[in-house]
């Protein structure tokens, strides 16, 4: 009989297991919250949010192994670092143009939330260490965990899922149309449904770093680059619902 192999090398676990601790997350954050109270009860992502940071990040850890981010030659670092901006301006632009239609359409169903409100680090300003403690966990998990997190998912596994079972013997980037549709989509109806056209096709073009690079650390760079600019945005206008 085959020796049985470890949780820890099962490929499933592995690219999707730090997805779903960070869903986990989300999902506890949204419990947690109360429409009165203390600041901590009001506003649980300030807690729950480093808790997630740091349970992902050991998820990460656990399965580390099983990930390959090469090859990292120029091409795949210049097209992540290019692709990325260049995601940024479109993702910043589809958010001025599609919004208000789709806080119309979301309005008939629900109450939209205004972009003002959201993670808003100033509510902890009269404590400089909590706030920019805050700010840096906040850019730690926006610019790093969340990029690897979900590139090891959406790109590094059901991407390749979608043509195989056995998908860690699928090359990495290959194409495959309705795999590249799917992945897309699911991928924008994880984001708020404002930021859905915008979703959409940073989903397409994330999948198309991985077909162009084979490289699923140019995917991660082109994810960490546009969250980068886009928390640096989000500081400058102080529109905390566009976390």
């Amino acid at each position: 009989m085959p020796p049985s192999r470890s949780w820890r090398d099962d490929p499933l676990l592995a690219f999707g297991g730090p997805f779903f601790v960070f869903m986990i997350g989300l999902a506890l954050t949204g419990f947690f919250k109360a429409e009165t109270g203390t600041l901590w009860q009001t506003h649980p992502e300030f807690w729950m949010y480093p808790l997630q940071t740091i349970a992902s990040a050991v998820a990460l850890g656990l399965w580390w192994k099983n990930y390959s981010f090469r090859p990292l030659g120029v091409f795949p670092v210049v097209t992540g670092i290019v692709v990325g901006l260049v995601v940024l301006v479109l993702w910043i632009s589809f958010r001025s143009v599609f919004e208000p239609l789709m806080d119309r359409l979301v309005a008939l169903v629900s109450v939209p939330k205004p972009r003002g409100e959201g993670f808003n680090p100033t509510l902890l300003a009269e404590s400089p260490a909590l706030y920019w403690g805050t700010i840096v966990l906040r850019l730690l998990r926006l610019v790093v965990i969340v990029p690897l997190v979900e590139e090891i998912f959406w790109r590094g596994g059901l991407l390749r899922y979608f043509i195989k079972d056995d998908f860690t013997t699928v090359p990495f980037g290959t194409l495959h149309w309705p795999s590249f549709a799917i992945v897309s989509v699911a991928f924008m109806l994880v984001h708020s449904t404002s930021d859905w056209p915008a979703a959409l096709l940073t989903g397409a073009i994330y999948s198309g770093v991985a077909i162009i690079t084979r490289s699923l650390g140019a995917c991660v760079i082109a994810h960490a680059v546009t969250n980068l600019g886009l928390g640096l945005y989000i500081l400058q206008t102080k529109q905390w619902g566009f976390w």
